[in-house]
């Protein structure tokens, strides 16, 4: 396994793996949880995210990354500095989950997406229906999606729906890799 996947792989465990009851965004129960945002803010971890995503994209034709608030928010500002940073510069984005009742009421906030290609970003997928969100908004904004890529995808109809929808899914890590201890 490449170090830094390792490495984040260990950040995950450490930071964001939890086992108990939970309640996921998707209304199902589980006796495991990801909370990303730990590592997502962790330095190192925003760091490793950003190069690993970076390479995992860099044959995808696209030219933004972004996706729905709050699960891309930490991962798109330094997923657009490592892209600049690898010679493939990507503009920014992100999606409200509704507008603001004030100023341009936009809900795609950073790019006018018509003609854009976007990578939609994700931190956990369950079911996917949070990631489509943005997939259905980026399409009524006029751009097209290339890839929907999830830092951890727990098998749970994810890559099922981004099929049906004809978008491609990809994830850094799936649950099992953590369900193994």
């Amino acid at each position: 396994m490449d170090q830094r996947r390792k490495r984040l792989a260990d950040l995950i465990k450490e930071r964001s793996f939890r086992r108990g009851n939970f309640t996921l965004a998707s209304g199902k129960q589980s006796a495991y949880y990801f909370d990303s945002k730990p590592t997502m803010l962790h330095p190192e971890g925003a760091g490793l995210l950003a190069a690993l995503i970076v390479d995992e994209i860099k044959d995808v034709k696209a030219d933004c990354v972004g996706g729905l608030e709050m699960g891309a928010l930490p991962l798109i500002a330094p997923v657009a500095m490592r892209s600049l940073e690898a010679g493939r510069p990507l503009d920014g984005f992100f999606v409200r989950k509704a507008p603001k009742d004030h100023g341009t009421r936009k809900r795609i906030e950073g790019l006018d997406m018509a003609g854009r290609t976007a990578v939609i970003l994700e931190d956990v997928t369950t079911t996917g229906g949070s990631a489509m969100q943005a997939v259905e908004e980026v399409r009524a904004a006029g751009g097209t999606v290339a890839l929907v890529l999830s830092i951890l995808d727990r098998g749970e109809g994810a890559a099922e729906l981004y099929a049906a929808a004809g978008v491609p899914f990809k994830s850094l890590f799936r649950a099992e890799e953590f369900l193994r201890d």
